[in-house]
C-alpha cells in the first residue's frame, strides 16, 4: 500500500474505528470539554440524538451559570491499572549469544523501554490498539529508538491478522480549519514520508519535505520517491491488540478497549451520581430565613441585607411568636445511598472491563501475602496473562528487527535473535514470606546455597550471587570433632569400608 495521495481523512473505511477511538479518548483523557462536545454538540459520528438525551454530558446547559457536572477518573485508572499488572516489573529478554546478550541488555536500559512499554501498555487498554516502530537518530544515540504510536494515528494494512504495512500520522500545525500532516509509511526494507497540507477532514495536497523547518531534516536521507532503506528486510514497527476479539467489529483484526460497553454507560452513572451527591452539599448549606424587620436598610436603591456575624442587636417592636423569629434551614445529606450506588456502579465498571475489586483498593486495605493478593486479584490475573499473550509475539518481532537494524547501522556487530521473553511477577512477595519458603526449603535440604540465595536476590546476577554463597560458607563454623566417635563417624565413612577394600586376607 502505498502512501496516499489525497482524499478523505480519515480513509473512509476506518470511519467507525476511530469513531470508537474519539470516544474511548474523550473519557481516557476524562477532559470535561471534551465530553461535553462529543455527547452534546457534535455526538458520536453515526449515533441518535435521543440514545444520548439522558445521559449527564448530553444535557445541555445554562452557559450564564457555572459548570456543576463533575468528572471522576475511573477510565484513566482502569488504563494505569492494566500497564502497572502488566509491566510493573520489566519483562526479561533473553537470546542464546552472549555478546547479542550483551548489546540488547544496553539498548533497552539506556533507551528505557520498560518506560516505553509501561506508555504503551496505558494506551493499549484505553484505546484497544496500539504500535512499537523503530527509529534512529545519531545525532541523538547510536542505537534503535523504541517509539510508541496510539491506535488512532495509525492507517494499518494486515494480512490473515497480521501486520504487513502501517501509515503513521500526526498533525504539524492547525490554523482553524487548515491542518498540515506528516505521513510516515513503514513497510519491509522501506520508510516513506510525506508532508499534506488540507482540512480536518481531507488530506489535501502534498507538499516538499524540505518546505518546513521541521521535516526538512527528513529530505537528506530519503530518495526521489520520498522512501529511507532500512537495511533489513523486516517490518520495522508492530502491532499490539489489547485484546481480540473486537466485539463491535467481529473479524476484524482491530483490538478491544477495556471499556468496550457497557462501561461507557457506567462511566456517565458514575459522573451522574457524583454530580448529584455534591449537589446534595451544595443545597444543604444553612441558610437563616428572617423576617424583613431584621434586615437592614442599605440605602435608597441598595437594598436590605441580614448580618448573620452580629453579635448585638437593637429591640425589635415584634412579637418573635408570631413568625417573626429567625428560622435555620438546612437539608439532608444522602452520604450513604450516594456512597453505595457509587461503589456499585465502579465495581461493575472495573468487573466489566475483566479486573477484580482488590485492584482497585474495593476490597480493602488490609495486610497480605503475596499469594492470598493474588488469590484475591484472581480476576486481574487472568485478564493479564491473557493480554501478555498479545505482548509476547509483538516483542519478539519488534526485538528481532532492532538488533537486525543496529547491526545494519554499524552500530554493533552482534547476531540478530529472537529473543524469548518472560514477565516480571505482577504481585511482588514481600521479604517474611520468601524468608519463610527459604527457611522450609532449607530445613527439608531441598535447596543448594546458591538456589535460595537467588529466591532472595532475584535481581543479582551470577558474580553477586556466587560471592554470596561463598561469605555464607566462609561464615560457617567448622564441625566439632567427638573425641569419644568411631572413625569415621565424622566424616560418614564406614570405618569397615578400608578393610572390605583392602587387600583379602591370606588363607591358613
Amino acid at each position: 500500500m502505498p502512501l496516499p495521495s489525497g482524499g478523505t481523512w480519515p480513509p473512509p473505511n476506518l470511519t467507525d474505528i476511530y469513531t470508537d477511538y474519539d470516544e474511548a479518548d474523550a473519557w481516557y483523557a476524562g477532559d470535561k470539554t471534551r465530553l461535553a462536545d462529543l455527547y452534546g454538540t457534535r455526538l458520536v459520528r453515526g449515533r441518535d440524538r435521543q440514545e444520548y438525551v439522558q445521559h449527564l454530558w448530553a444535557q445541555t446547559r445554562d452557559l450564564t451559570r457555572h459548570e456543576t457536572r463533575l468528572h471522576i477518573p475511573l477510565a484513566g485508572d482502569i488504563a494505569a491499572t492494566s500497564a502497572d499488572l502488566m509491566f510493573s516489573e520489566p519483562p526479561t529478554f533473553t537470546v542464546d549469544d552472549p555478546a547479542t546478550q550483551d548489546r540488547l541488555d544496553e539498548i533497552l536500559e539506556e533507551g528505557g523501554v520498560h518506560m516505553r512499554l509501561l506508555e504503551a501498555a496505558e494506551v493499549d487498554s484505553a484505546l484497544g490498539d496500539v504500535y512499537l516502530k523503530l527509529a534512529w537518530d545519531q545525532d541523538v544515540a547510536k542505537r534503535p529508538i523504541l517509539a510508541v504510536e496510539h491506535g488512532d494515528a495509525a492507517i494499518p494494512v494486515f494480512r490473515w491478522g497480521r501486520l504487513t504495512e502501517v501509515t503513521f500520522w500526526r498533525e504539524l500545525e492547525r490554523s482553524g480549519e487548515q491542518v498540515v500532516r506528516l505521513l510516515e509509511h513503514h513497510e519491509s526494507g522501506y520508510i516513506s514520508y510525506a508532508v499534506f497540507e488540507g482540512t480536518s477532514t481531507h488530506l489535501g495536497q502534498q507538499l516538499p519535505l524540505d518546505d518546513r523547518l521541521d521535516t526538512a531534516h527528513l529530505a537528506s536521507v530519503v530518495d526521489a520517491d520520498g522512501r529511507q532503506a532500512t537495511g533489513i528486510p523486516l517490518l520495522t514497527a508492530t502491532h499490539v491488540p489489547n485484546m481480540r476479539p473486537n466485539r463491535k467489529h467481529r473479524g476484524q483484526p482491530y483490538g478491544r478497549s477495556d471499556y468496550a460497553s457497557p462501561c461507557f454507560d457506567l462511566f456517565d452513572a458514575l459522573d451522574t451520581t457524583w454530580t448529584s451527591w455534591m449537589r446534595d452539599i451544595r443545597l444543604a448549606r444553612a441558610r437563616l430565613i428572617v423576617p424583613s424587620g431584621y434586615l437592614q436598610n442599605l440605602g435608597p436603591g441598595n437594598g436590605a441585607a441580614f448580618d448573620a456575624d452580629r453579635e448585638v442587636w437593637q429591640e425589635l417592636t415584634m412579637d418573635p411568636t408570631q413568625g417573626g423569629g429567625i428560622t435555620l434551614n438546612q437539608f439532608s445529606i444522602r452520604v450513604a445511598e450516594h456512597q453505595q450506588t457509587m461503589q456499585a456502579i465502579i465495581e461493575q465498571a472495573v468487573r466489566s472491563a475483566g479486573y477484580s475489586a482488590q485492584s482497585f483498593g474495593l476490597a480493602g486495605e488490609a495486610a497480605a501475602t503475596a499469594t492470598e493478593v493474588t488469590a484475591r486479584e484472581r480476576r486481574s490475573m487472568i485478564t493479564r496473562d491473557r493480554k501478555a499473550q498479545y505482548w509476547k509475539p509483538a516483542l519478539r518481532r519488534i526485538t528481532e528487527a532492532m538488533l537486525a537494524l543496529d547491526k545494519a547501522l554499524g552500530w554493533s556487530n552482534a547476531l540478530p535473535e529472537v529473543p524469548a521473553i518472560e514477565f516480571g511477577a505482577a504481585v511482588s512477595q514481600d521479604a517474611e514470606s520468601v524468608a519463610r519458603t527459604i527457611q522450609m526449603l532449607s530445613d527439608a535440604m531441598a535447596a543448594s546455597t546458591d538456589t535460595k540465595v537467588r529466591m532472595a536476590h532475584p535481581d543479582w546476577d551470577d558474580p553477586q550471587v556466587a560471592e554470596e554463597v561463598a561469605k555464607i560458607k566462609a561464615d560457617q563454623p567448622a564441625p566439632v570433632m567427638d573425641p569419644f566417635a568411631l572413625p569415621g563417624e565424622m566424616t560418614g565413612e564406614d570405618p569397615e569400608a578400608e578393610q572390605q577394600d583392602g587387600p583379602p586376607a591370606r588363607e591358613e
